[in-house]
């Protein structure tokens, strides 16, 4: 039985301002572990397309958008509104899942017409496609190993102690607290992602489908902010987009940061076999189904890190069959709660901001610390 508690024994050892990593010495290797659990996998269908189970999805997107833009309509110059600007908030994340799916290769029979709907999926909320894979394909190959993880490079929150004693002025302030502020910063993370994208698409040598995808994301602002701006009150438009942001921001900020932040952090340049590497470094949040829809299925990232093309609608047998093999062999599979995954990075996140130090402390103390 695999309980919460392994959470915290899985979790890095953090000092009070020097991380400790791990590397293979502390993690036996497992000879063909991924290939016996694989090879369960397939026998049992789980890879298969879930044709179904997609349209049915897209269909549930299309009808949330619909429902959305009909009550736009109605409430006319109305602060009701704002709630219609946070259910489009909900409904861009539900379809960035989708986009998330369809680079994974699980929706559709072939690779070019998932990397297809993968880009028109992801211009349609404004997030660039070929920046989003230039940089997760990366994460996939080397989750939480420092210098090869894309994810956990500084980006105002440091997830290393290094990053964070480097920080300075306004920056080094935020870091210090940067777990209490983790959430509330993440109301500007939509605005992050629209950026970031626009500007590897504009500043990147070589990006295959450029205009393609400016095009798309510019017509996207076109029909989303045309309207707003004409119909609602300039004070009211600026609100409807600022809450569409925030809670688009927030929602995917808050479906991501529990798969592997205060998990191991692996240190450079360690080989370790891909089962240990996948499993070691992910969590997985309990629930169910509604974490599943909650989370785009995202909920399984252990198994979604060890079969990146399998299906949402299979995360959950797979669980059943990686977990099982996990028990028999001594490997920690952590499994936590939404609201404990949460504290868990708040946590972490407070303990790599110490490294930050206090910009008024003494250099002689901090160097005493530093020992």
């Amino acid at each position: 039985m695999i309980s919460t508690a392994q959470v915290e024994q899985t979790a890095s050892t953090l000092g009070r301002v020097r991380q400790t990593y791990s590397g293979k010495a502390d993690f036996p290797p497992m000879a063909k572990a991924y290939q016996n659990v694989s090879q369960v996998v397939r026998e049992t269908g789980l890879l298969q397309r879930a044709p179904r189970f997609y349209s049915f999805v897209a269909a549930g997107i299309a009808l949330a958008l619909g429902g959305a833009v009909t009550g736009f309509i109605l409430l006319g110059d109305s602060w009701f509104q704002l709630l219609i600007a946070g259910a489009l908030g909900i409904i861009f994340t539900q379809i960035a899942f989708l986009a998330h799916e369809a680079a994974h290769r699980q929706i559709l029979a072939s690779g070019p017409a998932n990397f297809r709907l993968a880009r028109i999926l992801a211009g349609s909320i404004g997030m660039s496609y070929s920046w989003w894979d230039s940089k997760h394909t990366k994460h996939h190959g080397n989750p939480n190993m420092v210098g090869r993880d894309p994810d956990i490079e500084v980006d105002t929150i440091s997830f290393l102690e290094e990053d964070a004693a480097k920080s300075r002025g306004l920056i080094r302030l935020i870091t210090r607290k940067q777990g209490w502020l983790f959430f509330p910063l993440l109301t500007l993370e939509g605005l992050n992602l629209h950026y970031l994208s626009i500007k590897y698409l504009l500043t990147e040598k070589k990006v295959k489908g450029r205009w393609i995808e400016l095009g798309i994301i510019a017509l996207r602002f076109a029909i989303l902010l045309t309207p707003i701006f004409l119909f609602l009150p300039l004070g009211m438009a600026f609100a409807f987009v600022g809450v569409q942001m925030a809670v688009f921001g927030v929602y995917m900020g808050a479906s991501f940061a529990p798969n592997h932040k205060g998990m191991p952090i692996i240190e450079p340049g360690a080989r370790l076999d891909f089962f240990t590497k996948q499993v070691r470094t992910s969590r997985n949040i309990s629930g169910g189904w509604w974490a599943t829809w909650l989370m785009g299925g995202l909920n399984y990232q252990v198994e979604h890190h060890l079969f990146p093309s399998m299906p949402r609608l299979h995360l959950s047998k797979a669980r059943g069959i990686v977990r099982d093999y996990c028990a028999s062999n001594d490997v920690p599979y952590t499994e936590t709660t939404l609201i404990r995954s949460y504290a868990i990075v708040i946590e972490y996140l407070n303990r790599v901001g110490l490294a930050a130090g206090d910009p008024f402390d003494c250099p002689a103390v901090a160097q005493f610390q530093r020992a």
